[in-house]
């Protein structure tokens, strides 16, 4: 994610390209075996995709025991036990807990997690959706220790403020929309802007208006040129909310639809904060899904309990104060307009009341939003979480290596670029797809198979589809299976 851009009333979120391949296997393999023109190879070609399953699987297993088996000390539920079984110094404990997050970053990497940076949260949460409370941690009840010695000794850029107590992952882009007639939110943003009017009017704006935006100011050519890019490539979100909406009398009492681009998955790493009488080892991994952007909040770790802001006080102060200034000024007129005194009361007091409510209603979608978090929205935690990031890893390099063999052995010989290029095409003309694709990742694995080598000139070709089944060998899980097939006919 790389910037906003309002740009005709529209508010487009500007997006890059990620490494993620967003089919699945089964259908990705059959699909390419379709397109081999002859059926023997077409066989040839989903055994090979099979054994190269089987060999990365292998591959990965060693290191995912060890992930599981470092875990297993420091799960929030039952790791204290353990550790306490294993009779380890606080020395050793220490180097344990930063070989889990060592083993847990090198699986978030290959299965493109990226961290979330400064600048994207500041994006995100530049705008609202249905979340429309401010939403602060507790870092009182989070460890600041453990995530601080990591990145001291594993430094990483662009790492957020808070990459000391908590540290979010995010992957893949998706869109979230919501249609409702949105009574109350019609109500406030019309109130709302008819409250900035009035500051306007009374040259109080400056005196409210000091919540300076935490997104640095860009040349408006550059976004334009930013986001003609990105329309060109498909690479964009629109936002579609309630502050940028024309509200009029046709939509005011009908519904509409708003829309927010969505993290498809996040997932949250931190510890608590070890109470005094004992140390704190538990280390918490959360796995959500489709998370709006503006709502990420709602992923949070240690949330305080929202409530009414100082700047909410300080409105309703000033608010009173224009009323009265205002309603004291008509009466010393020399003829009082009864009704100008009755709508600059009754604005002031709406305005007031609008506050109150809205704050009451945004608080009970706030519940309603940590539920669906809770129950509809949160894939999985800790050990579950972990299984799922190592298939995850597996099945996207698998992917990435029968994408790469498949070009190699249809089109032939390639430099490096050309077959990144030609692989990113292959997923954008079969399956509609776009992706960053992680070529050398793929070709070293491919080479380490012993099925792609390189000419005298740095171009990269595969031997035949026979050729590289006998390379690969059968595996232990096809003996597994014709052995479990032998004794079933028997």
């Amino acid at each position: 994610m790389a910037e906003t851009n309002t740009n005709n009333k529209k508010e487009v979120i500007r997006l890059e390209r990620e490494s993620v391949i967003p089919i699945l296997k089964p259908k990705l393999t059959v699909h390419l075996a379709n397109l081999i023109e002859h059926t023997s190879d077409r066989a040839e070609f989903l055994k090979l995709c099979k054994r190269v399953e089987y060999t990365i699987r292998a591959w990965y297993l060693l290191q995912f025991e060890d992930l599981m088996q470092l875990y297993s000390l420091f799960d929030p539920v039952y790791g204290s036990q353990k550790l306490e079984q294993q009779n380890l110094s606080p020395e050793e404990v220490d180097i344990l807990e930063l070989n889990f997050l060592t083993y847990l970053f090198q699986v978030m990497e290959k299965s493109n997690f990226k961290i979330a940076s400064n600048e994207e949260i500041e994006v995100a949460q530049s705008g609202q959706y249905l979340l429309n409370l401010p939403i602060n941690v507790d870092e009182s009840k989070l460890d600041k220790k453990l995530l601080k010695r990591y990145f001291e000794e594993h430094p990483c850029e662009n790492l957020p403020d808070f990459a000391d107590k908590y540290v979010i992952f995010r992957r893949g882009i998706g869109i979230d929309k919501t249609t409702d007639y949105f009574f109350l939110e019609k109500v406030d943003a019309i109130i709302g802007r008819l409250w900035a009017w009035i500051l306007r009017k009374t040259r109080l704006e400056r005196v409210l208006s000091r919540r300076s935006s935490s997104l640095p100011k860009r040349d408006p050519k550059k976004d334009d040129e930013t986001t003609a890019e990105a329309e060109q490539d498909g690479l964009y979100a629109e936002r579609v909310r309630f502050e940028t909406m024309e509200l009029s009398l046709s939509n005011l009492l009908s519904k509409i639809t708003i829309q927010e681009p969505t993290f498809d998955r996040m997932i949250v790493v931190y510890r608590r904060a070890s109470p005094q009488t004992k140390a704190e080892h538990g280390i918490y991994v959360k796995h959500f899904k489709h998370i709006p952007m503006a709502d990420m909040e709602i992923v949070l770790p240690e949330k305080k309990n929202p409530s009414l802001t100082p700047m909410d006080w300080v409105k309703f102060l000033i608010s009173a104060v224009v009323g009265l200034v205002a309603v004291v000024g008509s009466v010393e007129m020399p003829k009082a307009d009864f009704w100008v005194m009755f709508a600059i009361l009754s604005t002031v007091i709406g305005y007031i009341a609008k506050t109150y409510f809205t704050f009451q209603q945004n608080m009970v979608t706030y519940q309603n939003l940590i539920t669906q978090s809770m129950y509809d929205k949160q894939l999985d935690s800790g050990r579950g979480t972990l299984l799922h990031l190592c298939d995850d890893v597996i099945q996207q390099e698998v992917k990435e290596v029968i994408i790469s063999f498949f070009i190699l052995m249809e089109q032939g010989k390639a430099t490096l670029e050309d077959l990144d290029h030609r692989c990113e095409d292959l997923i954008q003309d079969e399956f509609g797809q776009h992706c960053n694709f992680d070529v050398d990742d793929a070709v070293h694995k491919l080479e380490k198979l012993g099925i792609v080598s390189r000419d005298s000139i740095g171009r990269y070709f595969c031997v035949g589809l026979k050729r590289a089944n006998e390379i690969i060998g059968t595996t232990t899980e096809e003996l597994v299976i014709k052995a479990a097939q032998f004794s079933g006919a028997s």
